[in-house]
């Protein structure tokens, strides 16, 4: 079974692309992966493309012993682009191996744990400042709108959501971002009474609609630094936090804060590979570690996730992207013991299901693991082309 071809799909997702890398080998089969090349990694699909070109006429089957290579030559530049890029050809080459055994990934793993998976509505009103037009969905503008949502994710049968931190005393109304360069505040990425407020009106709306039962999560992404993050964190002292979300690139002030918050404390969505989430373990910085399979690959992500295990930690995944990244995501959720709950984006462009042969099948909330052999679909390509992407792949 050698690789006989490697090339990128893109098309439009509304406020971003969705990328695709697709391997096919000398007796036809095919694998898939979804990666991301928006959110600081433009030119990712550059790197894919220069990576991927070794392996042509390669034996796709000792993928560990592939990945093992491309790790030894980008020793010097360890990270970044270079481990997206080989979490794109890990993610595609598992597929295709699966395939080719007729099994779907998680049996090259041991076999699932667990055949459903709690998920958690993410960037719950999110999406909906900028761009409830293309999703064609409501708009948020005001609190009286996070609290018909709240009532909205109740009644679809979600246990969970995720949201983050709105401005309604802006013009126009929008998301709190300065660590991400958007908006006021930054650089300084001061928690001032302002963005206090806004934060425990939020929730207090979010709270009113879904209920007392609903599990809320706060996600504050860079946006302060360790004193704002304390302070954050006793502001949502009264709203019973399933969890608060911190980037945070220190894992001594990341425990500080942990120490600090009556609620548990997520983190580690932006690293890289075992050596990036050790100290945050040694540290004791959080209770629940955040794994991006797309960035990390599946299997680097099963190690992550058995690293966190003898320190106490549940795993949950990073996935804010399109079907084949929640199936991916959902095959490490169902091998993985040390499984906390799993991120989904609900709200997306009405074109999202025409991208993959079978998109994920939820029900109540849950998610139900595909026995489909590979990750359980395909790419569907005549709708990717369908739907041309904003920025160039030359």
């Amino acid at each position: 079974m050698k690789i006989a071809k490697i090339e990128d799909l893109h098309c439009d997702a509304g406020w971003r692309d969705f990328s695709f890398l697709k391997i096919v080998t000398d007796d036809g089969l095919v694998g898939w992966s979804e990666y991301n090349e928006g959110y600081g990694s433009a030119g990712l699909t550059a790197v894919i493309r220069r990576m991927a070109a070794s392996l042509i006429g390669q034996d796709l089957r000792p993928i560990e012993r592939i990945m093992t290579g491309f790790q030894a030559t980008t020793r010097q530049a360890p990270g970044g682009l270079n481990q997206q890029a080989m979490a794109a050809i890990e993610n595609a080459l598992l597929d295709v191996k699966a395939k080719g055994l007729g099994i779907p990934v998680y049996e090259l793993f041991g076999g699932p744990v667990r055949d459903r998976l709690p998920l958690y509505w993410s960037h719950c009103g999110s999406y909906r400042f900028r761009n409830a037009e293309v999703m064609k969905v409501e708009p948020v503008r005001s609190l009286d709108d996070l609290v018909k949502l709240g009532r909205h994710v109740k009644e679809r049968g979600f246990k969970a959501l995720k949201t983050n931190i709105f401005r309604f005393d802006t013009n126009p109304p929008n998301m709190h971002q300065p660590g991400f360069g958007r908006g006021v505040g930054a650089p300084e990425l001061n928690a001032d009474g302002a963005v206090l407020a806004a934060i425990t009106e939020g929730l207090a709306a979010f709270r009113q609609g879904a209920g007392a039962d609903m599990g809320i999560l706060l996600d504050t992404n860079f946006n302060f630094k360790t004193e704002g993050y304390i302070k954050v964190a006793r502001a949502c002292e009264p709203f019973n936090l399933f969890w608060l979300e911190i980037d945070s690139y220190d894992p001594e002030g990341l425990r500080l804060i942990r120490d600090r918050a009556s609620m548990p404390i997520a983190s580690c969505e932006s690293l890289f590979g075992r050596r990036q989430f050790r100290p945050y373990f040694e540290h004791r910085s959080i209770d629940v570690s955040i794994i991006d399979v797309p960035w990390n690959g599946l299997m680097e992500s099963l190690k992550i996730a058995a690293m966190a295990d003898p320190y106490e930690i549940n795993c949950a995944p990073h996935n804010f992207y399109g079907h084949m990244s929640t199936l991916m995501s959902a095959h490490l959720c169902a091998v993985m013991p040390n499984f906390r709950i799993m991120e989904i984006d609900i709200d997306d462009v009405p074109w999202k299901d025409d991208l993959v042969t079978h998109p994920p099948v939820i029900q109540n909330g849950t998610l139900i693991v595909p026995t489909r052999p590979g990750w359980g679909a395909d790419i569907n390509e005549d709708a990717v082309r369908a739907h041309p992407p904003k920025n160039p792949h030359p």
